[in-house]
């Protein structure tokens, strides 16, 4: 048996693919099937079966097109209702993959309709864990509750999880391998390891999930510090439940235009360059949401600034950039709203001051100074004590509330997010001056 794990960094999502004599399974695959196709061809594999856990909430699955253009048989629990060919796959169904056994565990809890998948192969079991147990800790039951058309409460779900944690995984070896699908970073759930794989048995003795406890004291802690819900969650997990169109006919749709130096005033503008360049010159109705690096979460904060069915245009430093941005994109569906893609002109009419370190410094309280982090990690304390505070995700809605009779200075944890944050102030309140602290924040932690 021949095992590889897919790293997608920006989303933090583990996919699988697994090979026995010449046949292939890939496991809560990406949008772009390709990378497992290029496995199948390195290994000679065909592809034959694909898992999907659950429907994913934090990026779009490929399994429809692998299913169409391989025609691998999609296996996914019958709870999910899928609205595209499969076969149902629940507890005591198995499948054959060469000489390796597959097994289906319903282990409700991060959505009711979660599988773990089980691979037996001589005397190596393997686990595919999907969302339900991360390393180090357990999925999030708190996305359903507005997932587009599958509702389910957090209170249920979480209860659900303590029953998966506490019976489902007790007649499975210590040695068990665990692959989960998500990993630090991802908004899945929290306080996840950085490793990207463990033993079940390392799980029962680490993982506060597996300890002994009652069934109100793991709901509390379950639901206590859950990270922000991205806006398209949901919208993903509907598209999920069908199945996405083909990605390289959804990207390539998307018209593209060059030197472009005006835009309708009522569409949003995804300004995709570094902040230095969106300062020195930029579209008035941009928002700079940084895609310079594979590493930044700029799929997040694209799905959780822009609404789902909010129709936008997007900017891009070079037509060398267009594949790349369009890909992480499509990896929420948002290509689907996006109206085109272009480069801009140079010396456009708006322009971001750059905020004077030193005479902020010494003057604090002559400027509004705001508070872009979660809620969560303000929680953990302030940087400034009279700062007002606002969560990115809400600014859009939320920026009234900020008072105009000073300059403003916004700022986040690190620097990413600030950009995007002073920009949607410059864009939503006009006559004030909007500063970025961008970096520098680090000198006020």
């Amino acid at each position: 048996m021949i095992i590889k794990q897919f790293n997608d960094e920006a989303l933090a999502h583990y996919s699988y693919a697994i090979i026995s004599e010449g046949e292939m399974a890939v496991v809560d695959p990406s949008r772009n099937p390709m990378p497992y196709y290029e496995f199948a061809e390195d290994h000679n594999a065909k592809i034959v079966a694909v898992f999907e856990t659950h429907p994913h909430a934090d990026f779009i699955s490929g399994h429809l097109q692998i299913h169409e253009e391989t025609a691998a048989t999609i296996y996914v629990s019958k709870l999910v209702g899928a609205d595209y060919d499969h076969k149902t796959f629940d507890e005591g169904d198995t499948f054959e993959l060469g000489n390796v056994t597959f097994e289906a565990l319903n282990t409700p809890g991060h959505s009711p309709d979660s599988i773990t998948v089980i691979a037996k192969h001589n005397n190596e079991t393997v686990l595919f864990t999907g969302d339900t147990l991360f390393i180090g800790n357990v999925g999030r039951p708190d996305l359903r509750e507005n997932a587009g058309n599958m509702k389910a409460k957090r209170i249920d779900l979480a209860k659900q999880m303590y029953n998966t944690m506490q019976t489902k995984f007790n007649h499975l070896p210590d040695d068990a391998i665990v692959y989960p699908a998500h990993g630090a970073g991802s908004l899945c759930g929290k306080n996840m390891s950085s490793d990207s794989s463990s033993t079940l048995g390392n799980e029962r003795m680490g993982n506060w999930a597996f300890k002994e406890q009652t069934e109100d004291e793991f709901v509390e802690e379950i639901l206590k510090d859950q990270p922000f819900i991205p806006s398209y969650f949901g919208f993903d997990v509907d598209i999920n439940k069908v199945g996405a169109p083909n990605v390289q006919k959804a990207k390539y749709s998307v018209p593209v235009f060059l030197n472009v130096d005006e835009v309708e005033e009522e569409l949003t503008v995804v300004d995709t360059r570094n902040e230095d360049k969106f300062k020195k010159s930029h579209l008035s109705s941009a928002i700079n949401i940084m895609a310079t690096s594979p590493k930044q979460k700029f799929e997040t904060w694209l799905g959780a600034i822009i609404q789902p069915e909010e129709a936008f245009y997007l900017v891009v430093d070079s037509v060398q950039e267009i594949d790349a941005i369009l890909e992480r994109i499509a990896k929420i569906g948002y290509e689907k709203h996006l109206k085109a893609i272009f480069t801009v002109a140079e010396n456009l009419e708006s322009s971001t001051a750059i905020l004077d370190i030193d005479q902020f410094k010494e003057n604090l309280s002559n400027y509004t100074i705001v508070d872009i982090r979660n809620t969560s990690e303000v929680a953990k304390g302030k940087f400034f004590e009279d700062a007002v505070a606002v969560p990115l995700k809400e600014l859009r809605d939320r920026s009234d509330e900020i008072s105009t009779d000073k300059p403003i200075v916004v700022h986040c944890a690190g620097g990413y997010r600030s950009a995007a944050g002073s920009s949607i102030l410059e864009k939503n309140l006009k006559g004030v001056a909007i500063f970025d602290l961008s970096d520098a924040v680090k000198e006020f932690k």
